[in-house]
């Protein structure tokens, strides 16, 4: 049997597993020490440094790249002294993604900016078969083919967001394209035994159905053998959910909104 959210404190059915709420806080935490390996990645092609607090925390000290949050929690534990006192809440844009939506850092000067929910697809999941009109799908192998990549994700121009050091190791950066354009994209990086999906895209006319079927097969095809995971809420959700993931649990992303 496969399912979708379930309610809260009933046991989901996914692939004739049962996910119970212990499993679907495991599957949590997982999804986000992968997204702090993400945020690692992209802050050190950067050229910062950013730390763990051992198994609980990852921030960063200095003001992270746009769209990338200063700190990562990693246990529902973590108090936010604790997380507030590495970073740097005197200058604007200062973000904190509480993986387990346990926070509140209102009293801080900070705002929910939104909230989602942590989604898996477990390992050996039916891959959608792929329609031959649908975009062909590739690595991308270089910097211009990265540039290419990041104006299509953008809908504009390339800003050098993700640097070219971030190509290979455990990042892939897959690209759908048609009659020779980049039409859809996603980010697929491994890293606490699962496959990361980031940054999905389908450009204006493309379907979102495609993009997804086709960025699955593509991370199949590479990563074979391990879960995805990810995060996604809104229509975007629900189009996770149509392709075989399921939701584990929320997430909420502060900004510090109230000066220094």
């Amino acid at each position: 049997m496969s399912g979708t959210t379930g309610v809260p404190g009933r046991p989901v059915w996914h692939d004739r597993t049962v996910i119970t709420d212990g499993t679907r806080a495991a599957l949590s935490r997982r999804a986000a020490l992968n997204n702090a390996g993400w945020c690692d990645a992209v802050c050190r092609a950067h050229g910062l440094s950013p730390q763990y607090d051992g198994e609980h925390l990852w921030t960063s000290a200095v003001r992270t790249p746009p769209l990338y949050p200063d700190a990562v929690t990693l246990d529902a534990g973590v108090a936010a002294p604790s997380v507030l006192r590495s970073l740097d809440t005197g200058s604007p844009g200062c973000s904190v993604k509480d993986s387990f939506a346990a926070l509140d850092l209102a009293g801080a000067g900070f705002e929910v900016l939104f909230e989602a929910q942590w989604i898996h697809r477990p390992a050996g999941a039916t891959v959608p078969a792929a329609d031959p009109s649908a975009p062909q799908w590739s690595e991308v192998r270089d910097a211009p083919e990265l540039a290419a990549w990041e104006a299509a994700w953008s809908g504009g121009e390339s800003t050098g967001l993700f640097p070219p050091s971030l190509l290979g190791g455990g990042t892939d950066f897959l690209a759908g394209r048609a009659g020779g354009r980049i039409v859809a994209g996603a980010v697929a990086h491994t890293a606490a035994g699962v496959v990361g999906v980031s940054n999905l895209f389908a450009r204006s006319g493309s379907d979102p159905d495609a993009a997804w079927a086709g960025a699955l097969s593509a991370i199949a095809a590479r990563r074979p053998g391990l879960p995805v995971v990810g995060y996604e809420h809104g229509p975007d959700l629900d189009a996770a959910l149509r392709h075989g993931f399921t939701a584990t649990g929320p997430l909420r992303v502060w900004l510090r909104t109230a000066g220094g």
